[in-house]
């Protein structure tokens, strides 16, 4: 009919598309929070560590020298990157050891295993600071248990966190204390194994030695490769358990990354020099997994993974 417009038939929605805006409004507060309270404060550590700034006094632009100082200046810089590699290379394979023996042995079928997992686990989720007083306690060279066990042996135990030969080594055995966490993971990957696989094993005359060997190594890989990222991350950030046991002490023995961090930041007020030492840090992390990541298709197997 003449005169009368025809307006164009709105497009609707499909599923997909209601799904996906429906999804974005749900996350949006995780995705403003993340944004203004882990993005914002990653760009203003950024822009510090190219000022020298106190936190109190106005920021001075000083572009490349807060890094030039850390690697060309700064001798106990290096000596923290010492410590923090070889805390986190011992502690990461001991610990990822540990708790690979822990879950094959968490996977055993006897009555109560259940009690078993749960103490196994518990020291992983207790408070760090509770954790570190007691292993204090227990580190104690007059009346600590470490030493009092060892003199039942015959051997006289060291000043453990006194000493700056045996502090580092200390710190290390506590961190297997924490090992529950990794052992749950590497526990779900061994009940995600097939039978059947090792049933292939025993028809071919196979022993135990085979079957760990040929079937739990391959193809638990994935889930060790994880828990190996994870535990690298989380040892080059150590902080609490130094901090309330040994300060970084004896000398300069436990000093590690984050802890000479806090230091700059809070006790000299070096904000600008300690928001160098954060963006190295990161810089290390990311080369460190980036490696491993090229590194895993040499060891890592997936099973449904075209070769």
């Amino acid at each position: 009919m003449a005169g009368v417009r025809i307006l164009p038939k709105r497009r609707r929605l499909t599923l997909r598309q209601r799904e996906e805006i429906e999804f974005y409004i749900a996350i949006s507060p995780w995705l403003i929070g993340l944004l203004l309270f882990t993005g914002g404060p990653l760009i203003a550590s950024l822009v510090m560590s190219f000022t020298n700034w106190t936190g109190l006094t106005t920021r001075e632009w000083i572009g490349l020298q807060n890094y030039q100082k850390l690697f060309f200046g700064d001798r106990l810089f290096w000596v923290v990157l010492k410590n923090t590699f070889y805390y986190g290379f011992a502690s990461v394979c001991l610990g990822t050891i540990g708790a690979l023996l822990a879950a094959i042995l968490m996977n055993q079928k006897v009555p109560g295993i259940e009690v078993f997992r749960t103490l196994y686990y518990l020291p992983s989720v207790t408070s760090g600071v509770a954790i570190a007083i007691l292993w204090v306690w227990l580190f104690n060279p007059q009346v600590g248990l470490v030493n009092y066990l060892l003199s039942l042996v015959g051997i006289k135990g060291p000043q453990w966190l006194g000493s700056q030969r045996w502090a580092m080594p200390a710190l290390i055995l506590m961190s297997l204390w924490g090992i529950g966490g990794n052992m749950i993971i590497l526990l779900a990957g061994l009940q995600g194994i097939p039978e059947y696989l090792y049933e292939a094993v025993r028809i071919d005359g196979g022993n135990k030695w085979h079957e760990f060997i040929h079937v739990t190594l391959p193809m638990l890989s994935p889930v060790l490769f994880y828990v190996i990222v994870i535990s690298i991350i989380q040892s080059f950030q150590i902080f609490t358990n130094v901090y309330v046991m040994t300060r970084g002490g004896p000398g300069t023995a436990t000093l590690v990354y984050v802890m000479y961090l806090y230091q700059n930041a809070f006790e000299y007020l070096k904000m600008g020099y300690a928001s160098a030492m954060a963006w190295i840090l990161f810089v290390i992390i990311l080369g460190l997994t980036w490696l491993q990541f090229k590194a895993s298709k040499y060891w890592v197997y997936y099973e449904f993974e075209e070769r």
